[in-house]
């Protein structure tokens, strides 16, 4: 029997974790899809976000920071009448201010993935924690990342939300130590 971490339970989310989770992602548009949906999930669990999350891809023009930077009152409003996201009024206004940042951060370094990655010595976090338990729900780096991102002006980018968004893009390597995809992605 495959060993996996136990939060993937579901076939969304094993599919997500065997996949996904922890793979380290490079590609800017990807970077700024998993801050935003990071952003979203805040209070609510990652399989709603995840069951969600084409909705959102066509919602945020499949999460061009260039045309979401540039949403004006009528397509907020229209966003908040989606029933198929999260329709709350502080998510999608941080969405909208979060493309500026990025877009921001962008000019300043080139790209977004420099900079993100520049947090961790672009080098992936390996961590060997046995149990699901002794991951934590922040760090020291994801502090830093969540400091730095709201001096930049981003929003919903506490240090919980960035360690989440960390694991996710594989800046950090939270697999459990038995789980086959630890030492796949290594």
């Amino acid at each position: 029997m495959t060993k996996r971490c136990g939060w993937a339970q579901t076939e969304s989310m094993i599919a997500y974790h065997d996949k996904e989770w922890g793979v380290p992602v490079h590609d800017d548009r990807l970077l700024f899809e998993f801050l935003i949906l990071e952003g979203a999930q805040a209070g609510l669990s990652w399989s709603t976000i995840l069951n969600k999350r084409d909705n959102y891809r066509k919602a945020f023009d499949n999460f061009d920071a260039q045309k979401i930077a540039k949403y004006d009152a009528r397509k907020v409003k229209k966003l908040l009448s989606d029933p198929g996201i999260v329709r709350n009024k502080l998510k999608v206004a941080a969405a909208v201010q979060n493309a500026k940042a990025f877009l921001a951060v962008q000019k300043e370094f080139g790209n977004f993935d420099t900079y993100i990655w520049s947090f961790v010595n672009n080098e992936p976090i390996r961590n060997n924690f046995k149990k699901m338990k002794d991951v934590p729900a922040r760090t020291p780096e994801s502090d830093a990342v969540s400091k730095d991102l709201l001096q930049r002006g981003f929003k919903f980018v506490g240090s919980t939300i960035c360690y989440a968004f960390m694991q996710a893009v594989g800046l950090v390597n939270d697999h459990i130590s038995e789980c086959f995809r630890h030492d796949q992605i290594g």
